[in-house]
């Protein structure tokens, strides 16, 4: 929408596709597009690929790919290196109106030759902003001299290419993270070379870890992918960084996206760091999953399970309640199933009869006599209505009478094969009441 005037509201964000979508950068992108969709305005995204060394296709998915599955849409969208004659436009009316000049000068890279570089011609005086966060904000540009905006007359540098581009797609709001408040004096002279308009700047806290240090891969996990990898849900992510640095002014935590975008105040922003805390992300991704329907529920934990398994939708539904309470996040399910944890719902288990015994119990004759007893007294239950209440009713009485631990160890163990499992009651109606019978059977026939 090069040279177009408008009056609404624009914001952007300009991700460099030289890694993964770093968890600041989303944050970042989210303040804006709230921003924007909060005043009925547009959000940009502009892919900053100018460094061609490093820049990949692979990066600029990853991150376009991530900021769809967010729900953060963009309204229009870029890439720097398509515009490279915009840019050498732009260079040259500096040049021509003498705001700044070809500077000849011996090469870092190679010693001994001699490079064209565009420098600005800097006043050297005092550049003052307004920062919507943090107020009025002074920088002498003295000490800057005349820095260079252009590798060549066709080669612009960050600062260059970020004014023009701004400038172009009408840029009204620029909302991004505090390390970029050095930039912005420079930014101001290129402005006011050009004689363009000056945006409205808002200078944004932070994440930082636990130890108040940035937030890098040492501390958690920063690439957007590897947290939907995981098996975070998209909108319970959304949620949580909105509250990183910002606060609604009240006690609500919950909020969809359109909540957001009607609650969202870049007044409300902190200036202080913003403390990411991986338990409070579990907590929010809780919450989201308990809203999910059965449906959804069972979807997402099918994706989690072994191929191995032989998965019936039935015994899923059953088994939701149990995984639930034992999960932040649906990947966690996954380490249930490769430790093992699971196996028991899908497969007959495996072990060594003598841990059917009852702590001192060390008779499998009694043991053999309890696992016989149970099975009858199960089989007067009815099938289909085959429920944890129902079973315990059916087998507490001898449970009392023998003795609990002695009845229901080598009853969940015949069941579950392992030390740690859900109760036995739990299991068997999951299990079903033929297969419960048939493990406990199977026990029996072990003992021998």
């Amino acid at each position: 929408m090069d040279g177009e005037q408008t009056n609404k509201i624009r914001t952007r964000i300009a991700p460099s596709p030289t890694g993964d979508l770093h968890i600041g950068t989303v944050r970042t992108a989210l303040f804006n597009y709230l921003f924007a969709k909060q005043n009925g305005g547009k959000f940009i995204i502009r892919i900053e690929d100018t460094d061609k060394e490093r820049s990949t296709k692979e990066f600029e998915d990853d991150i376009l790919e991530g900021f769809r599955w967010l729900g953060l849409k963009e309204d229009e969208f870029y890439r720097q290196s398509e515009r490279t004659d915009i840019y050498k436009k732009y260079i040259q009316q500096m040049l021509d109106n003498g705001t700044a000049y070809i500077s000849k000068e011996e090469s870092k890279a190679e010693a001994g030759k001699e490079i064209e570089v565009v420098r600005l011609k800097n006043a050297g005086k005092k550049v003052k902003f307004e920062d919507m966060v943090r107020g009025e904000i002074e920088f002498d540009t003295t000490e800057l001299g005349d820095f260079v905006i252009a590798r060549s007359t066709e080669d612009p540098l960050y600062h260059l290419a970020v004014v023009v581009d701004d400038h172009e797609m009408n840029i009204t709001h620029i909302i991004r993270g505090e390390d970029h408040i050095s930039n912005t004096p420079r930014q101001i002279l290129i402005q006011e070379a050009l004689g363009i308009t000056r945006p409205k700047y808002a200078h944004i806290p932070l994440i930082l870890a636990p130890d108040r240090s940035k937030m890098s891969k040492r501390h958690n996990t920063t690439s957007i992918t590897e947290y939907r990898q995981k098996g975070y849900i998209s909108s319970a992510l959304v949620n949580y960084m909105a509250l990183l640095g910002w606060n609604p002014g009240t006690d609500k935590e919950l909020f969809t996206l359109d909540e957001l975008i009607k609650e969202f105040n870049l007044e409300k922003i902190q200036k202080g760091g913003a403390i990411f805390d991986i338990e409070k992300l579990n907590w929010f991704n809780r919450e989201y999953m308990k809203k999910m329907s059965e449906a959804e529920l069972l979807t997402e934990i099918e994706k989690y399970l072994p191929e191995s398994y032989d998965i019936s939708y039935e015994k899923l539904k059953k088994i939701i309640s149990i995984i639930s309470e034992r999960m932040n996040v649906f990947g966690d399910i996954k380490k249930m199933a490769s430790s093992g944890e699971l196996d028991y719902y899908f497969k007959n288990p495996e072990y060594d009869r003598k841990n059917l015994a009852w702590k001192q119990d060390s008779d499998l004759k009694k043991v053999a006599e309890h696992l016989k007893k149970v099975a009858s007294l199960l089989d007067g239950v009815d099938k289909n209505n085959f429920t944890q209440d129902e079973i315990k009713k059916a087998i507490w009485y001898y449970a009392e009478e023998k003795g609990k631990g002695s009845v229901l160890w080598p009853m969940r163990y015949a069941l579950s094969g392992r030390d740690k499992s859900p109760d036995p009651f739990q299991l068997a109606e999951v299990l079903g009441k033929d297969e419960t019978i048939y493990r406990l059977k199977n026990a029996i026939n072990k003992i021998g």
